[in-house]
């Protein structure tokens, strides 16, 4: 298996950055704080020019066009500033990922992106002396057509080249020959049998001006045999979720959106309980006998904020260590929650008034605005409480910096819940606003906000007779004399 000149055929590490550029966080609606990373086995390593295999029975191979940095001088504990004088150049690289077997993975990508070929590396390398780490450009083309195009400026990366590389020299020593894969822009999708997808990486020589290459990429997409044994591991499956994020988006995939662009509610009914406030929704319910429908002790965390959506249900169960370490990592139920929202849901949390740790943070925030979501009810704490206030409604009962394991285990979604000492069950209606969060049951809804907006029609009426010096005897609410004034005022509106 030929390799780049200076690339050794097994590196030592083969080491990819999970999400690092703008545009790519832009399309998924994640943007991480800190890079992460996961590990690729080095006999996934290809040269340009070879095959990848798409095993028969899956349909979801997706390629990452991105840029390669590979390690020229042993580096452990290195500065940002000195962190390319550790590098022997960059290159072109695909990492190819396998969505049908992803989510057995949770996250670690293991069975999805270490296939033998699904490291396409080359095929030359461009030396890190002549080239400027803010101003690589990489483009990847699919049968001939562009299909990234994106470069490492700050404005670009979310995570300078220079401190994936200082930030993975603290945890471990990068050895001569190492690789790392620095994450993809937007733009990546499917490919099929038949199709050859090519990635470039180009520089500007630092002592010449002239344009550097790496010349261009070529992988060949081919049918592979099946190969997979339901009694040995996980065999694949595909999701709508699975199939939009391979390619890119629920329309990319010839997928129906999963919602209207309102949700479940109509626009008419929106719009109606978006008028309506909670204290007169709550006082409808308590006319049909719904004493208990309101969420206790949470507040926005931006006062002024108003949810309408129906529930989409999250339960955290008391931590214990080893639940947490079973249930608490990897692709776990919080995450799987927030990746599976539709649009005009709210994200309804069982933390069971636990306010000593955070049940969300900004990542989960821009994760639920991307999906489109309308707001958060968590009757647990909120980390990055600033951030996430500004990205969408949220109402909690504190605010608290601790990780979620410090109290919680995410357990289970869609399902019935105990938030604020209120029963919530998936795709009830959920009203918020100052005065706090009240849950209607759907099959109420139209009725139950009809009444509450002609209430306030007659509370408007009403105040209006007590500003102007009106005793509220017999006028709160209208009886006798009163009411026959206001139902004459209301006739002629």
């Amino acid at each position: 298996m030929s390799t780049p000149a200076g690339v050794p055929v097994r590196p030592g590490k083969i080491i990819a950055v999970h999400v690092a550029y703008e545009s790519r966080s832009a399309q998924r609606g994640k943007r991480p704080s800190q890079p992460s990373y996961f590990l690729k086995a080095t006999s996934s390593l290809a040269a340009s020019g070879d095959a990848i295999e798409r095993p028969v029975g899956t349909s979801l191979l997706a390629f990452e066009g991105e840029i390669a940095i590979v390690i020229g001088t042993a580096a452990r504990s290195v500065s940002i500033d000195d962190a390319w004088t550790y590098v022997e150049g960059v290159t072109a690289s695909n990492d190819f990922g396998l969505y049908d077997i992803k989510a057995p993975d949770k996250g670690s990508n293991l069975r999805s992106k270490s296939r033998d070929g699904y490291t396409p590396l080359g095929p030359n390398i461009i030396p890190a002396a002549e080239a400027d780490p803010q101003s690589l450009r990489i483009r990847t083309w699919v049968n001939g057509e562009v299909k990234q195009d994106d470069g490492t400026s700050a404005e670009q990366l979310i995570f300078p080249l220079t401190q994936i590389v200082a930030d993975l020299s603290q945890h471990m020593t990068l050895e001569p020959g190492d690789v790392i894969l620095t994450g993809t822009p937007a733009g990546s999708s499917v490919v099929a049998p038949g199709d050859t997808v090519e990635v470039e990486v180009t520089a500007t020589s630092a002592s010449t001006g002239s344009e550097l290459s790496s010349g261009r990429l070529a992988t060949n997409v081919v049918e592979g045999s099946g190969e997979f044994d339901p009694k040995l591991g996980s065999a694949p499956a595909v999701t709508e979720a699975l199939q939009a994020d391979a390619w890119g988006s629920r329309e990319e995939a010839g997928l129906a959106p999963d919602e209207s662009a309102t949700g479940p509610l109509s626009d008419d009914l929106r719009a109606k309980l978006t008028e309506a406030p909670t204290a007169g929704l709550s006082a409808q319910l308590r006319a049909r006998g719904l004493n208990n429908v309101v969420i206790e002790g949470v507040s926005p965390l931006v006062p002024g904020s108003k949810i309408v959506g129906t529930a989409k249900t999250l339960r955290f169960v008391p931590n214990r260590e080893d639940l947490f370490k079973s249930h608490g990592g990897g692709y776990n139920a919080q995450k799987r929650a927030f990746d599976s929202l539709k649009s005009g849901e709210v994200v309804v949390i069982e933390a069971r008034g636990e306010p000593g740790s955070g049940t969300l943070g900004d990542v989960l925030a821009l994760r639920a605005k991307a999906q489109g979501a309308t707001g958060v009810i968590t009757d647990g704490g909120v980390r990055d409480s600033a951030e996430v206030a500004g990205i969408l409604p949220v109402f909690a009962t504190a605010k608290n910096p601790a990780v979620l394991g410090r109290k919680h285990v995410p357990w289970e979604s869609d399902v019935a819940v105990a938030c604020g000492n209120a029963t919530v069950l998936p795709g009830d209606v959920i009203v918020g606003d100052d005065d706090g969060v009240i849950v209607i049951p759907s099959s109420l809804v139209e009725e139950v906000v009809d009444a509450a907006l002609a209430k306030e029609i007659e509370d408007g009426w009403v105040a209006e007779q007590v500003a102007a010096g009106n005793p509220i005897e017999s006028l709160f609410p209208p009886k006798g004399e009163w009411k026959e004034k206001f139902d004459a005022w209301k006739a002629s509106q």
